[in-house]
Formats: structure tokens, sequence, C-alpha cells
């Protein structure tokens, strides 16, 4: 039991270590220094966690050891050093939720009080607010993974489009390949999928922004409407928000009359408040979404193909394969990134399913083939 109860403290010891980190790297990535504060805040946190594993351990007769940052926080932090905060806030919000459901079902960790500190960070954001002479909300939204940025949800949609490329053109590849065709032709038919594929995810991402663009533009254009044509009621509304924020009628009053004698300011907090839009933002641009699309498609879908400039025959199809193994693990490695399953197990996953794709085309193509023939 006492062995058991190690093993699990030392799981619980890696992810307290690895929030540290991550926290820590947040800190050093954001240049706004009121939240830089906040995110130096949450790392002490965290490490407080981690003198409660390490004496838990020892207490058990355990020696805790040197755990250091896993790779998958090493790699986290070192994105938001390259792309900034927002690129890896969703994952952290999403590690923080699971920490605070695994720790609910232990013992220890409740009468230390855990579960409660990680999911009340918010509070320290408030006690850092109170330091630093308060933070905006969206910067707070942002602390709280709710950020609404274009790269918000970046690393996932990065990881899952180079995917959606390479095992469709890793499938279609495998199927010309069954039908025994020629390298041009297997060649060809590889190409024609990266283009037509990354063409169609380019346009299909370009019109979904779009879209979402032009509703939001049309629902704000309501609200400045409504603002303009019933005033008392939209005062009103202001009111009972900020009144279900916890204000009294005195200050939810005032605040609205505040934001109303300033131009835009009440359609903006309106738009925000009720439609739940970010008028400065309007979910990114639908330009740089299709192009994003249109690239980690193509750098999926060019893995099985680019064997076949240089190889033929059977040498060509083991080296497609292979090539396609390669990316499948690295993209089953992205994959724990943002679901904090172990990388093995994710590679492993990516691999089995990619190649079961890739095994039934060329089936299929086999099939198809000898019939054709």
């Amino acid at each position: 039991m006492a062995v058991d109860d190690i093993a699990r403290y030392r799981a619980n010891l890696q992810g307290e270590v690895d929030s540290v980190a991550l926290y820590t790297a947040l800190s050093e990535a954001e240049s706004d220094p009121k939240v830089a504060e906040v995110y130096r805040r949450l790392a002490a946190v965290e490490q407080d966690h981690v003198e409660v594993w390490r004496k838990e351990i020892t207490g058990k007769g355990g020696s805790p050891g040197d755990i250091r940052p896993s790779i998958r926080a090493r790699v986290l932090g070192w994105l938001a050093k390259r792309f900034g905060a927002a690129m890896v806030l969703p994952v952290i919000a999403a590690t923080e939720a699971r920490d605070h459901a695994v720790y609910q079902d232990q013992p220890e960790a409740i009468a230390a009080g855990l579960p409660a500190d990680e999911q009340s960070h918010a509070r320290v954001i408030r006690t850092a607010m109170a330091g630093s002479g308060g933070l905006a909300g969206p910067e707070i939204a942002r602390l709280e993974g709710r950020h609404r940025a274009g790269s918000g949800n970046a690393l996932r949609a990065a990881v899952l489009g180079a995917n959606d490329g390479l095992v469709s053109n890793m499938s279609l590849v495998m199927g010309v390949a069954g039908a025994a065709a020629a390298e041009q032709t297997i060649l060809l038919a590889g190409l024609a999928g990266l283009i037509a594929g990354a063409c169609s995810m380019a346009m299909g991402e370009w019109l979904s922004v779009n879209s979402a663009r032009e509703l939001a533009e049309q629902q704000i254009a309501l609200e400045a409407n409504e603002l303009e044509m019933f005033p008392e009621q939209e005062r009103e509304e202001l009111i009972l928000i900020y009144q279900s924020k916890g204000l009294s009628e005195t200050e939810a009053t005032s605040v609205a009359d505040r934001l109303l004698s300033q131009d835009g300011a009440a359609v903006d907090t309106l738009a925000r408040e009720e439609l739940g839009i970010d008028p400065s933002e309007l979910g990114g641009s639908a330009w740089v979404a299709g192009a994003s699309s249109f690239l980690l498609f193509s750098i999926g879908a060019i893995f099985p193909v680019a064997p076949f400039f240089f190889l033929t025959g059977t040498t060509a199809v083991i080296a497609s394969l292979l090539s396609g193994g390669v990316a499948l693990a690295l993209i089953g490695f992205g994959t724990s990134l943002f679901t904090g399953r172990g990388v093995l197990f994710s590679a492993g996953r990516q691999l089995l399913i990619g190649y079961a794709a890739a095994g039934v085309t060329y089936a299929v193509g086999a099939l198809v083939g000898v019939s054709l023939t």
C-alpha cells in the first residue's frame, strides 16, 4: 500500500513541478508586467504544492529525488516564449481542471487544501489585481483560459490540421499503391490529394470564420441600434449585468452611466457581456485562418508523398509508410501536450489509427486493381 501511495505522490509531484515550470515560463513570456506578476504568484502557489508532495513522500519512507519538468512542460514553455502565452493558456486551463478533479479523490490532497487551491486561482488573480492597480477584463479572461484571441486554441488546431492532411493523404497514397499503379501515378495522386484537400480546408475555414465575423458584426450593429432607439432599456440591461456581478444597485448604476457617457463603451460592454462577442477580434481574420489551414494540411499531407519523388517500387511504398509513421508519432506527441496523456500512449494510438486507415485503403485499392485488370 505504501508503495502505491508513493507512486501516486510522485505522479502528483511531477504534475506540480510541471505547473511551476509552466507558470514561470508564462511570466517570462508575458509583456504586461501586471499579468506577469499574476503568473509568478500562481507559480508560487504551485511551488507550495510541490513541497506538500515532497513531505508526503518522505513521510512514507520514500525519497522525492530530483524531479524535473517533463518534456511536455518544457515544450509548452518553449511555445509560450516563442509564440506568446495565449498559445498555451487553453492547455493549462484544462490541466488545472484535471488536477482539481484528481485531487478531489485523494484524502491527502483534500487535507492540504489542494483542490481548493487549484479551483481558486481566480482569488490569486484578484490579490494580484489589488497589488498592481487592477487588471482589465480581457486580461483576466486570458489568465482563466477564456481569451478569444486567434491563437487561443492554435496549438490544438495546428496538430489536428496537420493530422487531417497526413492521415487522408497517406490513405489516398496507399489506396493507389494497393492498385499496383505506377510510381508516377501514385505521386500525381498524392500531390492532387494534397492540393485538393488543402484548398478544401482553406476554403471551409475561410467561410466559417468569415460567416462568424459577419454574424457578430450584425449582432453588434443591432445592439448599437437598440442603444440608440431604446437608451433607457439598454441602461437597465447594463445595470442588471453589473448587479449580477455583485455590485450594489447604486454602484451598478454609476458604472452604467459612466459607460453610456463614453462613445462606444456601452455597445462594447453589451457586446461582450450580453452577446459574448469581443468587438476588437470578431473571431480573428478569415484570411489568416484559411492560409493557416492550407499550410497545416499541406505539411501533414507531404510526408507520405515525398518518398515517391526519389524512390520507386516497394522501396517507395515502405519509405512512405515509415515517413508517415514518423509524422504520426510527432502528431501523437503534439496531442499529448493538450490531452495530458503519456507520449508513448498518444504516439502509439496515432500510429495505430493512421496505419489502420492506410491498411484499409490499401486493401480496397488492391481489390479494385484486381477487378479492373
